[in-house]
């Protein structure tokens, strides 16, 4: 038999409404209102700020190491801005603005990053998972979400968060395979900030994009410029009603870039170059955005200054709230409340010993 040529759709749609250079694609430009214009730029500075106060605690040893979120704020606020209250935030590590955007307090990522269980805990109110560490491992879990969301014959989405590393792991091939053939609601959100620590993304896949990954899987890809807010809004706002009408998972794949370190054990200089962030910086999506909102009269240097202000005094609360509530949670034994309902034998042995062991060291203290 001769050979014949297998048809399939071969093409991925970039969108970019917003350069670097300020030009804007009136044609693409989304109609959002002033309040939520302004609503996430605040949250765009809140989160650059807030990243240079958790590293000042990081240094001066007050919290513990924490994944830094500066230049991609655009990436993962433009994504969750179409989103209802009832949909679901599925975030790996480095989505902290857009979980503040959802509900998260900012004293509950200063719990956490200085290593309290209590800064996980997510409030009764809120559709979000917490914090993903090992890369990848929340991807299945918001396809299993996703299906369940179908299941029951809802009309709400997943929206799950991940880096360009993990489109290196197994997690994420067996998450878009189920989520094609299952076509659930949930949209895939990348963000290629070009290194998975210190590998480069051109040493991860001979792909010429990420978001062509979709196509082998029967789900819709598409490639933004995740440093333009507008063109990311954009693109999940089409990905969620996608979702939201039964025609399944979107894979959008934001081009950003990491401004700062991996974590604040991490040291880039030892592998790229410092010219490559520059570039980068004069990519800036905070700047870009902001003078978009000067074009559209919404904004000016004073009120840029009033918005730096009052987002520095709401963190300082925050660390003053934090760290107060850290010094009521000193004692070790309330690791065990939240693992399990109740404690199995083998936990509760270890409790005891635990608690022994606490008492004796106590007396020691005491009689110096």
């Amino acid at each position: 038999m001769p050979r014949k040529t297998i048809n399939f759709p071969d093409k991925i749609e970039y969108i970019s409404i917003l350069d670097e250079n300020g030009r804007l694609d009136k044609s693409l430009e989304p109609d959002l209102p002033q309040d939520v214009l302004l609503r996430l730029y605040r949250y765009m500075v809140l989160g650059r700020r807030f990243d240079q106060r958790l590293l000042n605690l990081q240094r001066q040893g007050r919290i513990g190491t924490f994944p830094p979120i500066s230049g991609q704020e655009a990436a993962h606020l433009g994504a969750v801005a179409p989103l209802t209250t009832d949909d679901w935030m599925v975030p790996a590590f480095r989505e902290t603005a857009a979980e503040l955007y959802r509900g998260r307090s900012l004293e509950s990522v200063i719990l956490g990053n200085a290593g309290f269980s209590e800064g996980s805990s997510i409030p009764e109110d809120q559709n979000m998972f917490p914090m993903s560490v090992p890369i990848a491992t929340q991807l299945p879990h918001a396809v299993g979400l996703g299906w369940a969301i179908k299941y029951d014959k809802k009309d709400n989405i997943v929206m799950v968060f991940f880096g360009d590393g993990a489109t290196s792991e197994g997690d994420f091939h067996e998450a878009l395979n189920f989520a094609g053939v299952y076509q659930v609601p949930v949209v895939f959100v990348c963000q290629n900030n070009q290194w998975a620590i210190s590998i480069p993304r051109s040493k991860q896949t001979r792909s010429q994009t990420l978001a062509q990954k979709a196509l082998a899987y029967g789900i819709t890809g598409v490639q933004v410029d995740g440093n333009d807010i507008l063109a990311v809004y954009t693109a999940a706002k089409e990905a969620a009603d996608h979702g939201r009408a039964g025609k399944g998972a979107t894979l959008i794949e934001c081009v950003t870039y990491r401004l700062m370190m991996h974590t604040t054990a991490d040291d880039p200089k030892r592998y790229r170059k410092d010219e490559e962030v520059e570039q980068w910086k004069a990519r800036d999506p905070i700047i870009r955005f902001g003078k978009y909102l000067k074009y559209k009269g919404f904004l000016d240097d004073g009120k840029m200054k009033s918005i730096e202000t009052e987002v520095d005094r709401e963190i300082q609360d925050a660390v003053d709230r934090a760290e107060a509530e850290m010094k009521k949670l000193t004692d070790p034994l309330h690791m065990f409340e939240h693992i399990y309902a109740e404690l199995p034998p083998h936990i509760q042995i270890q409790r005891s010993e635990m608690a022994r062991e606490l008492t004796e060291l106590q007396k020691e203290a005491d009689h110096g």
